[in-house]
């Protein structure tokens, strides 16, 4: 197993399973996740680049899961029910798990943002979309559903 890692040597993952244009707001990420060759099991952690005009994932929260991001470069808007605040290179955000809080990262400057996304893996998580009609069940995979259970 690897005890060091540079990020630049792994393909970076780019887009979301979102349904039909959904996508869209999420073609301009790129995700370089360096805990799972690191053979990290309980938390995962993304080295994520968002181009401009890129979200980091529809405004969103979890049911079991825990967020923490740590702004690396560039300078994204957060966006939550609160409204909107800019961020800085240095400066982190957390989302505690069941909060209810949607949040998200826009990109809407004409520079990358690069940051480091963590996240506990609680199994049995859900997510649900506040702007969209739109939630996601895990069980091995992330399956997406509108608000009512039908299928999207």
């Amino acid at each position: 197993m690897k005890k060091v890692l540079d990020p630049a040597s792994l393909t970076p993952r780019t887009g979301a399973g979102y349904p039909g244009a959904l996508k869209e707001k999420v073609a301009g990420r790129a995700k370089r996740v360096l805990g799972d060759p690191l053979g990290l099991k309980n938390f995962g952690v993304n080295l994520t680049t968002l181009k401009p005009g890129s979200w980091s994932a529809l405004r969103h929260h979890h049911a079991r899961q825990d967020e923490f991001v740590y702004i690396l470069a560039g300078h994204p808007t957060l966006v939550t029910d609160a409204g909107r605040a800019k961020m800085a290179p240095g400066q982190c955000a957390g989302f505690p798990a069941g909060d209810g809080d949607g949040h998200c990262l826009i990109n809407d400057t004409d520079a990358d943002v690069v940051y480091l996304e963590v996240g506990d893996r609680t199994p049995g998580d859900s997510v649900v979309y506040p702007d969209e009609d739109l939630r996601a069940a895990s069980a091995s995979s992330w399956t997406f559903t509108r608000k009512d259970g039908s299928a999207v």
